[in-house]
């Protein structure tokens, strides 16, 4: 009788949480299909009685949301290829080598993470403006870059403490240079933490909003975001444009963890086993 009830209460409990993280998603998915009069009737239908695309196509007529949608693609992955060339590399250094300072190194890279972001604002601002690089996409993907790579380090550095030493070993003793039996023997066994890695960083920058507003001011290279934003009117929200916008900028990412989803589930689990 106790396993029953408490079987009950495990679905329960589920069910519940499944509406919680459900239940936004199909807001924004249904108010997105709405006419705009829908929107604010009174009580709420959940379900519309006419569905229409017309705020998918206003999106396109009244903004340039397919350049928006560009900018977005370019940075987050510019960005995040970048990130994962260098946290692999740095990774593998501080996992593999014991140096003078690299306690040191490992405690920078921890104490970044404890450490707001916004209190480097306005000194990157000034330097940005100094180098004359506002408005630009790659100011984007230079500070991007560099807000990601300590996490992304001490995440890949997790993979490569599990994978023994042995094996680049023997690559070398079978005449592999050490750079060799990394990119032949090391990076094919760590794909599903690289994978991993690479995901959790285009989805940060897919979604940054804050660096995208204080860097660009040139319509033609805002980010999706930044777009996303400007739906929010002085004295009013155009929600369905919102709720369109949104659904449209999730696609990519529900896309991406649906073609990779195999190597985020291993790559995590092998990211706890040892880290």
């Amino acid at each position: 009788m106790k396993l029953r009830i408490g079987t009950a209460l495990k679905v329960v409990f589920l069910a519940l949480y499944l509406l919680v993280m459900v239940f936004p998603l199909y807001w924004i998915v249904i108010t997105s299909l709405k006419p705009q009069k829908d929107i604010f009737s009174f009580p709420l239908r959940y379900w519309p009685e006419k569905f229409t695309m017309d705020n998918y196509i206003n999106i396109f007529k009244i903004s340039k949301f397919h350049i928006y949608i560009g900018n977005s693609l370019i940075v987050a992955i510019a960005a995040a290829f970048i990130v994962l060339v260098i946290a692999v590399l740095s990774a593998y250094v501080l996992a593999r080598f014991k140096f003078r300072g690299h306690g040191q190194v490992m405690l920078a890279f921890f104490l970044t993470q404890m450490l707001p972001g916004f209190i480097a604002l306005a000194p990157l601002y000034l330097m940005m403006s100094h180098m004359d690089m506002l408005n630009t996409r790659f100011s984007l993907v230079l500070m991007y870059t560099v807000g990601l790579i300590p996490f992304s380090t001490i995440m890949l550095r997790g993979f490569f403490q599990r994978i023994p030493s042995s094996l680049e070993e023997a690559a070398m003793i079978d005449g592999c240079s050490r750079w060799s039996a990394l990119l032949r023997v090391i990076i094919p066994v760590m794909l599903p933490g690289i994978a991993s890695t690479f995901i959790f960083a285009f989805v940060q920058n897919w979604n940054e909003l804050f660096l995208a507003v204080m860097f660009i001011d040139n319509d033609s290279l805002k980010t999706l975001p930044v777009a996303m934003n400007s739906f929010i009117l002085k004295f009013d929200v155009d929600w369905g444009a919102m709720s369109a916008g949104a659904v449209l900028s999730i696609i990519p990412t529900i896309f991406i963890f649906a073609v990779a989803q195999r190597f985020i589930v291993e790559g995590l689990t092998q990211g706890a086993e040892k880290g």
